[in-house]
């Protein structure tokens, strides 16, 4: 039996007062749409049709391939919305399953449940509905003497006797394929001149077919989101969601509550986060880290065994067993190799710390390349930019750089060399050698024997 997803993403949304489609406003830094999506993808197996309007190709941009696409070029209302479907799915599908796109918390198991219920029943709809602590503006479920379903009638259309009931629609339908699009284009339209998909209940009634409702444990999966207020509240349960998954998968989290992980990041057993840390996009954490306080981790690759302490990265790489921090920065392109250190106040832009290098503090690597077992002394700077273009500084192994040393680019420091403190370097300096001063003079050279020997 196959299953297609219809999901609706053409409203305007105007509440969130944003020049900025809803659906893509983000949760837990994926745009609130993708949830959905990923959801219907899961139990139906290929990408749900996604019914677009407002800013439909700034939705397209977002999701590409994900999702196929339908226009809903007026807003003639839900109903109407589905039938844009139509043509991508009469014929092609069992069972239709249709929500909304503003409903990110929805739970793939949620939606097998909807489906096992219609299917279980024969029914021409199984919808789910919630009985929440507080009322919402939801459509009422009414039910005859006997239980049945007989119409879900919309919040601004309910009889103050209506508004009394607590069962909800939810707005998750699992529709008969053979039944959907024939009834949908029998649907009346409202005062509002709206077509409602929720008169299909009363339709299904009408012509002698069941409706089921089933309830949904989680008054939380069906939050939907019109507000920043909304938004923000759905944001705070998907945290709750994401930080409590992690923690069964083996992480520590020391306060979940100042904790934020977006949906994107991947975090290794046995790796601990502390207080006030920001895990943020295409982020991945191995095993055994020991991550903030108060660290801000943003599409990185981090190894197992790292450390980072009070500290920002952005779009860099951290080799198995490295550390960095307190109050120090990797910039995008940044990386630190095996064991490497860098200490307080140290920033790298687009520059590698090899292997066992050492930056203790008040340092700037910019577009530098560095070997293994470095040692970069305090305020050591590469002056990289002379104003209109980015110049490279490479340092070989086993160098030692002196405090304060000024490294003018472009420069190449040779295996084993030395910087005295103090030092403007703006030539190379051979390998083993000694340079000190202001400009830097090589003051000291191998032996003629030697590799890299030069005449001072």
């Amino acid at each position: 039996m196959r299953t297609a997803a219809v999901i609706l993403a053409a409203g305007q949304g105007t509440r969130m007062k944003s020049s900025t489609p809803k659906v893509l406003h983000t949760v837990a830094g994926t745009p609130m749409v993708a949830f959905g999506v990923e959801a219907a993808r899961q139990v139906t197996g290929e990408p749900p049709v996604l019914v677009v309007g407002h800013g439909a190709d700034r939705v397209r941009s977002a999701l590409g391939d994900r999702s196929r696409y339908a226009l809903q070029a007026e807003q003639l209302g839900t109903g109407h919305a589905v039938l844009q479907a139509r043509e991508l799915l009469e014929g092609q599908a069992d069972v239709v399953l249709v929500f909304y796109a503003d409903m990110p918390l929805i739970r793939s198991e949620t939606l097998q449940a909807l489906l096992h219920t219609r299917q279980a029943g024969g029914a021409a709809i199984a919808l789910l509905s919630v009985i929440p602590d507080e009322a919402r503006a939801f459509g009422r479920v009414i039910r005859g003497p006997g239980g049945e379903v007989l119409a879900i009638i919309e919040d601004h259309e309910c009889t103050p006797e209506q508004k009394g009931i607590r069962e909800l629609n939810a707005g998750f339908y699992a529709f008969d394929g053979a039944w959907v699009w024939g009834a949908l284009a029998r649907l009346p339209l409202s005062r509002k001149g709206e077509y409602y998909l929720t008169d299909l209940v009363a339709l299904a009634s009408a012509d002698g077919r069941r409706v089921e409702a089933i309830p949904c444990e989680d008054p939380a999966e069906v939050l939907g989101i019109n507000t920043r207020v909304d938004l923000a509240e759905a944001e705070r349960f998907m945290r709750q969601r994401i930080n409590t998954a992690w923690m069964l998968a083996g992480v520590t989290l020391a306060d979940p509550a100042t904790t934020y992980i977006d949906a994107s990041v991947s975090i290794g057993r046995d790796t601990t986060i502390l207080p006030g840390c920001h895990l943020v996009g295409r982020t991945t954490i191995g095993e055994g880290c020991r991550i903030g306080p108060e660290a801000t981790i943003e599409d990185c690759e981090i190894a197992d065994g790292c450390r980072v302490t009070l500290s920002v990265l952005e779009s860099a790489v951290m080799e198995e067993g490295s550390n960095i921090g307190p109050f120090s920065h990797l910039r995008t392109g940044a990386r630190l190799g095996r064991g490497a250190h860098v200490g307080n106040y140290g920033e790298l832009k687009n520059s590698t710390l090899g292997p066992g290098g050492k930056m203790g503090h008040f340092s700037y690597l910019g577009d530098a390349q560095l070997g293994e077992n470095v040692n970069i002394g305090a305020g050591t700077i590469t002056c990289n930019f002379d104003g209109v273009r980015k110049h490279k500084t490479v340092i070989e192994d086993d160098v030692f750089i002196g405090s304060d040393t000024m490294l003018v680019a472009p420069v190449h420091i040779g295996q084993g060399a030395k910087t005295g403190a103090g030092s403007v370097v703006t030539h190379d300096i051979p390998a083993g050698a000694v340079a000190y001063g202001v400009p830097a003079r090589v003051r000291s050279t191998p032996a003629p024997h030697e590799p890299g020997a030069t005449k001072e």
